[in-house]
């Protein structure tokens, strides 16, 4: 059940309905996949997990199509609603960008662009078009999408591209060869498809309009358009429209208005009177302008807040900067360093949402901390989080850094070595003795992070840390860092953030479960794992 410009867009309708008809001859709703793929790509982009059958989203009508905001909405009855086409096949990445090509967070539909190891270098001997298509490594795929949890929901398509009896059909070709017809009105003709509520499928519709009003002369007409449709489309159309003449509409430049002759058509309002002229100007040009305005609108006021949440964050982070040169102690450190991230994040706006923090062992005994990766911010929210020192733990390699380094060896960060085997040996041994002596130490076991949503797999070192100091081990799970500011972007937007902390898990209560040290920090990675896959609600990359 494939979605991308060379198949249907995936109905819910008719998953649901195909469900139900086959489901008495043996036909389980988990064998059936909704996946995401086009030609581009040699076919497969997306693919949703086995035996989950199709996930379909419910979203507030009115919010997304006023905003593009897909906020969920599962007890709306007149909810839209969107079939999930799965996570990124291995090796391919998928974002949704915006018209200037900034990444947007999640829930928030855009253009669809993906890049992956079968994706096409372009088209044969047009490198204007392949510029076009290929920006930056991103292909544009010409669909519309959002994305929630790590799975992709595809809305649409950029382009009028009409998809019929499992044909791409383009309106322009049909409508200039159906205003040839003697007695159609040439550039009077739009093409556009129509959804049918009954089979959940998409109609195609040809509205041309006629003077004549005989009714063996409309037959006529009707019969010729069924019959070049055919022959240029290799598929009839569901419905010939014979309209009155300025039944269709136009822009002020004079181009088919296929959305607008559309909902007129569904709406059955054709051949209804007109406006007078001056009304019909300008609710043209209302309609030409307040789009662009308010796209003009939202780029302008992402752009200021993007300018805005730097401003702040060079202010602040200078001023904390200086007290971490000045001040005396670790602690106090802490706490001017808490009170800087905390207070960017209300000056930002951001909604900074914290759980668990009942679970955190008291501050004279030791403990290790894993925390998922997913943005540059994620330091910055725990020290926000956090009511009590910790020592985060960094390559040796930013311990060099000019201005980096004097500041993370001032609030307390431990280095470990990646590549000497032996001197990563002794940082081990330090780190057990740091942690048996009352220290709080925070690990980032994916070690990296990516800007598609997704938990990696976890590096051991933090778990044989805790194994081997038998201190207690604590999951936190970030959510929400990754919208605000992804990899390889500097461009922050607002978006809330939670923080969960888990429960702590001793490895004294799952020592029976492990034969030796090496077993129990495997053990301890598991729980560990799982539990901040729970709570991050993103996909499992490993």
């Amino acid at each position: 059940c494939l979605t991308g410009r060379c198949f249907c867009l995936v109905s819910p309708v008719t998953i649901d309905r195909f469900c139900e008809r086959f489901s008495r001859y043996g036909f389980r709703r988990e064998a059936m996949f909704p996946v995401y793929g086009l030609a581009e790509a040699a076919l497969g982009v997306t693919f949703p997990p086995i035996e989950r059958g199709p996930l379909i989203d419910r979203i507030e009508r009115d919010t997304f199509l006023k905003t593009r905001q897909a906020v969920a909405a599962p007890n709306d009855p007149i909810a839209l609603r969107f079939v999930s086409s799965g996570h990124p096949l291995p090796g391919y990445e998928i974002r949704i960008a915006d018209r200037a090509g900034r990444e947007l967070p999640e829930r928030v539909e855009g253009k669809l662009e993906f890049r992956g190891p079968s994706t096409t270098t372009g088209y044969f001997r047009n490198p204007e078009a392949t510029r076009q298509l290929i920006v930056d490594g991103w292909l544009d795929s010409g669909d519309l999408a959002y994305i929630a949890g790590g799975e992709v929901f595809i809305t649409g398509r950029t382009k009028d591209v009409i998809i019929h009896a499992g044909r791409n059909i383009y309106p322009d070709e049909l409508e200039e060869a159906v205003g040839d017809i003697p007695g159609i009105r040439k550039g009077r003709v739009a093409v556009f498809g129509s959804p049918d509520p009954a089979s959940g499928t998409e109609r195609l519709v040809v509205m041309a309009e006629t003077h004549e009003t005989a009714a063996a002369a409309r037959r006529g007409l009707i019969s010729r358009i069924n019959a070049l449709t055919a022959e240029l489309t290799g598929t009839a159309p569901s419905d010939v429209c014979l309209a009155p003449p300025q039944s269709i509409l136009k822009t002020s430049s004079g181009k088919i208005r296929r959305t607008a002759s559309r909902e007129a058509y569904e709406q059955g309002t054709l051949g209804a009177a007109q406006r007078p002229l001056v009304w019909q100007i300008v609710r043209l040009a209302l309609g030409a302008v307040l789009p662009r305005l308010r796209e003009l609108l939202r780029r302008s006021t992402a752009l200021l807040y993007a300018a805005y949440a730097w401003t702040l964050f060079v202010s602040i982070g200078l001023v904390v900067l200086l007290l971490v040169a000045t001040l005396p102690t670790l602690n106090t450190r802490w706490v001017a360093m808490r009170f800087g991230a905390r207070s960017l994040a209300r000056a930002c706006a951001i909604p900074l949402s914290v759980h668990g923090l009942e679970n955190l062992p008291p501050p004279e005994r030791g403990c290790i901390a894993v925390v998922n990766h997913a943005s540059y911010l994620d330091g910055y929210v725990l020290v926000a989080t956090l009511p009590h020192p910790v020592s985060f733990i960094a390559k040796t390699e930013f311990q060099r850094a000019r201005v980096l380094g004097p500041f993370l060896r001032r609030i307390g960060c431990t280095f470990v070595e990646r590549f000497d085997r032996q001197q990563g040996i002794a940082d081990a041994r330090r780190l057990v003795e740091a942690a048996r002596a009352g220290k709080w130490l925070a690990f980032f076991p994916e070690g990296t992070f990516t800007r598609a949503p997704g938990l990696l797999p976890f590096r051991l070192g933090a778990f044989n840390a805790a194994a081997e100091a038998q201190v207690p081990l604590i999951p936190i799970t970030l959510h929400g860092t990754r919208s605000v500011l992804r990899d390889n972007s500097w461009f922050p937007r607002r978006g809330p953030i939670s923080v969960t902390v888990g429960r702590s898990l001793d490895p004294a209560a799952l020592a029976a479960e492990a034969h030796d040290n090496w077993s129990l920090a495997l053990r301890l990675r598991d729980v560990a794992r799982a539990e901040i896959l729970r709570n991050s609600h993103e996909p499992d990359l490993a």
